[in-house]
């Protein structure tokens, strides 16, 4: 095996997204939300032989002398990271370096890649080694095809945590599983892991965390999984030894991931997460309308009181953070209302309230082509061209637009006025249910001094609402002393998402003037003779 320099790079997320929340990771002391974490899984599936750099766009800058050294680039990322994987591509070819580019949005559009020397498509584990082979035999171009959800992931390797300046993240990722057993009509995570869920095993899953603790990190780790209970027997057996590991090492880490609200009709379960350290959760609640959940083909959420099922959680400890959705054709009128109510009776700060967007590969992409109401481009996301909360919609909605956009607009407006989201969290923190005393940094960790400071610092930001932070924080310390890490945390956010909103509120103000002036310039429709062939979600 031949010696090669590989220097990847990991490709920047536009400043104008809902997730990119780099100014509350600054709060807290930190350059960025999270690691990435296919990179460095990827980087250890490598040949020994094989000397890895990796650069990170969202925290360091890539030098000229970066690419001199590199023997080939490799990248890729999602949709939303689009625009500078295409300027990765163009960047290496200047320097005369060829490029390899993978993951979730190579994969779905790979000829919008068509620049890039390899694609490696699908599941690294499956194929990587048959890319390795054609390198050492002298390929510098080709595609490579994992065959489809047939990865085994007890082989994947423990991540290069080395090559991460961990000291930049917010939080550290890790994945325990893939894939999901719902059909949700807009999700792409069927498509790329498909719906029989593969999960890690445990001895594999604590050697991780034994690397990443060796590595010198505590705090705040996200198991990433798109559904931690999709597999529910197999994190049922892991969770227990994850606590055990917990205890011998005296809870070092606390952990967050996402999974599916019937989580809520499970109490040992949730328990035995609190047990392990689990404090965080994000769920897809999408709508509250029962006859949309049904057509988007999410009636796991019609089986159930949506806001019992999210203060469920809250009583096992853990805070929820939500996805939500408006636009979908079964819309009978206005969602504005029951949203916000739903929203606010379940007391979720976080809400993450997007348009419907026609992700690449999906069964939604599918039936809007198929019906002739699927815009061109739905695929290719431009520099600055914002994410979900602002270019959703990118299809003939079945009610008017205007008004789809208008009770957007009502909602962001509810939610994120700042007294409004300050009871959401004075409610949420009242509700936790929390058995142990926060875990403190230890002294000289400057993750300590940032999360004394950070309330402080969010109050001098907005001197308008100081009296409303303080009169917060105080409230949430007196309710609840022991939640003090996750009242620092919701009120950090609050300097991301409050501006958020509005910048967000800004661009749908002009969309609707456009529609109201005559000026609403839909792209090309997608021909339904492009429909390719639909994928089996039970491969």
């Amino acid at each position: 095996m031949s010696a090669c320099n590989v220097l990847m790079v990991y490709p920047r997320f536009g400043d104008d997204s809902f997730w990119n929340y780099s100014i509350t990771a600054e709060l807290l002391g930190a350059r960025y939300p999270t690691i990435p974490l296919g990179l460095i899984t990827l980087a250890a599936m490598l040949p020994e032989e094989w000397t890895v750099r990796l650069v990170n766009r969202n925290t360091e800058t890539l030098e000229e002398a970066d690419l001199d050294w590199a023997d080939m680039v490799m990248t890729g990322g999602m949709l939303f990271q689009q625009a500078d994987s295409l300027r990765l591509v163009a960047l290496a070819h200047k320097h005369g370096k060829p490029v390899v580019i993978g993951g979730p949005d190579a994969t779905s559009s790979p000829h919008i890649y068509a620049a890039a020397d390899f694609r490696v498509l699908g599941e690294a584990e499956a194929i990587i080694d048959t890319f390795v082979a054609a390198w050492e035999e002298g390929a510098r171009a080709g595609i490579f095809q994992a065959p489809k959800f047939t990865a085994d992931v007890t082989k994947s390797p423990i991540p290069r945590f080395d090559l991460l300046k961990l000291e930049h993240y917010l939080f550290v990722g890790v994945q325990f599983s893939r894939g999901c057993p719902f059909t949700c009509e807009f999700c792409d995570i069927i498509e790329l892991y498909g719906r029989v869920p593969r999960t890690k095993t445990t001895p594999q899953m604590l050697a991780e965390l034994d690397a990443l603790y060796a590595a010198g990190y505590r705090g705040h780790v996200d198991f990433v999984d798109d559904n931690l209970i999709g597999n529910k027997k197999a994190v049922r057996a892991f969770l227990p030894h994850l606590k055990a590991w917990q205890e011998t090492h005296d809870f070092p880490f606390d952990f967050s991931t996402e999974a599916s609200i019937n989580i809520a009709d499970d109490s040992e379960l949730l328990e035995l997460m609190r047990d392990c350290g689990f404090f965080a959760m994000f769920v897809g609640i999408e709508s509250p309308d029962a006859d949309t959940l049904v057509a988007m083909k999410k009636k796991q959420n019609t089986r159930r009181s949506l806001t019992e099922s999210v203060h469920k959680i809250y009583e096992a400890g853990m805070f929820v953070t939500a996805g939500f959705i408006l636009g979908f054709d079964s819309e009978k009128g206005s969602v504005a209302a029951p949203m916000t109510e739903l929203i606010e009776n379940s007391a979720i700060p976080v809400a993450m309230v997007g348009l419907l967007y026609a992700l690449p590969n999906t069964q939604l992409t599918r039936r809007l082509t198929a019906e002739n109401r699927l815009y061109a481009g739905h695929d290719f996301h431009p520099e600055n061209s914002g994410d979900q909360c602002t270019r959703g919609l990118n299809y003939i909605t079945a009610r008017p637009r205007i008004d789809i956009l208008d009770d957007y607009r009502r909602v962001l407006t509810e939610i994120y006025d700042p007294a409004a989201y300050c009871g959401r969290v004075e409610r949420l923190i009242g509700m936790l249910k929390l058995t142990r005393k926060p875990r403190r940094y230890p002294i000289g960790d400057p993750r300590r001094e940032h999360e004394i400071e950070a309330v402080e610092r969010v109050i001098k930001t907005f001197p308008e609402w100081q009296d409303l932070l303080s009169q917060t924080f105080a409230n949430c310390f007196r309710a609840n002393p022991r939640a003090v890490r996750q009242t620092v945390q919701l009120l950090a956010l609050f300097l991301h998402l409050i501006p958020y909103a509005r910048q967000v509120m800004a661009e749908i103000d002009k969309s609707i003037a456009e529609i109201e002036a005559g000026e609403f310039d839909p792209p090309m429709l997608i021909p339904a003779a492009d429909l390719p062939e639909p994928v089996s979600l039970r491969a």
